[in-house]
């Protein structure tokens, strides 16, 4: 009777940890952003970071349905532009309301969103590498609210298979490299937008 309840006990154990390792891997991408070195732009920027973006999370499905991988990428996007912004304009404040842009006295607000995210697979695409799409919409608005600009940005990013022992690894290390991609393309392409050019001619 005790054997019999140890083997039980030892199936029931092998059960949890089976589905256990069934369940999503959680993904949370962690890099450094480096700011870029370009002139800056003589405006003050309130940037506005609101909860989508903040908790902004992708869940990749595995060919069967399940849920295989959790990315979580909001931190980082905030990170990345709290090193990219203050490099780009004179002064820059983040705000938690739309509504405390006036009382900062900025000449402008900014506030990104995320899109879309694309992950593709070595497992799914047959190709040696892990890469990273995000698409994201780019909104400048007055201090009141009203319409300056509104864009939109595409960024990519990719790492070979040789490169990382992990699936998490290389996920995060395309999802960096994606994130840089944007760093660059925003800082030098923010005044070339139309929108945007036409703006800071009438400051």
């Amino acid at each position: 009777m005790a054997a019999s309840r140890s083997l039980q006990r030892a199936a029931a154990i092998l059960m949890v940890l089976s589905l256990a390792g069934c369940g999503v891997n959680n993904v949370v991408i962690d890099g450094s952003f480096p700011t870029p070195n370009i002139s800056k732009i003589p405006i003050s920027i309130a940037v506005y970071y609101d909860d989508a973006l903040r908790d902004f999370a992708y869940l990749e499905y595995s060919e069967t349905g399940q849920e295989e991988f959790n990315i979580e990428s909001g931190l980082s996007h905030v990170q990345l532009f709290n090193a990219i912004l203050p490099a780009m304009f004179d002064r820059v404040v983040v705000i938690e309301n739309m509504d405390d842009a006036q009382a900062m006295g900025v000449d402008a607000v900014f506030a990104p969103a995320i899109e879309e995210f694309q992950l593709a697979l070595p497992a799914k695409t047959k190709l040696d590498v892990y890469e990273v799409w995000i698409k994201y919409n780019m909104r400048l608005l007055s201090a009141e609210g009203d319409y300056i600009a509104d864009w939109v940005l595409t960024s990519y990013g990719k790492t070979p298979t040789e490169t990382f022992r992990s699936t998490e690894a290389a996920i995060n290390d395309a999802a960096v490299v994606a994130l840089r991609d944007l760093a660059s393309s925003f800082s030098l392409s923010f005044s070339q937008v139309p929108e945007v050019r036409d703006w800071l001619g009438t400051l």
